[in-house]
């Protein structure tokens, strides 16, 4: 399986642990550590698409941000939490990982499974 991304925050034990797991498999993923170099529409709308979930659904809030913003009302349109999401790319949930199989956020861990 060559074509797996993980979308990383290197900070968080989540993440860490979803990579090394995937490393542990003999796996060689493309990291893409999303707080450094942002996220497009193109691409939220894509993983989205092919996670077959609302944004809402990799809306993070723990950390209080989100509800911050206003984006934790039930009533909140997907594309102002992508909005939201663009400007301030720690409010998506991680890790996220991509395969032929499909995408998943990894949370919990075992959740990688589904891809692999």
């Amino acid at each position: 399986m060559s074509d797996v991304i993980i979308y990383h925050n290197p900070g968080c034990s989540t993440s860490r642990n979803a990579l090394a797991l995937l490393r542990d498999k003999g796996l060689k993923p493309k990291v893409v550590e999303y707080l450094k170099t942002g996220w497009t529409k193109p691409q939220l709308e894509g993983l989205l698409k092919t996670m077959g979930v609302p944004a809402r659904d990799i809306l993070r809030t723990r950390g209080g941000r989100a509800e911050e913003l206003g984006l934790t009302a039930p009533d909140v349109a997907d594309a102002r939490i992508i909005a939201a999401m663009l400007d301030e790319p720690v409010l998506v949930e991680r890790p996220i990982v991509t395969t032929s199989k499909g995408a998943v956020l990894c949370r919990p861990l075992e959740r990688l499974n589904e891809v692999l």
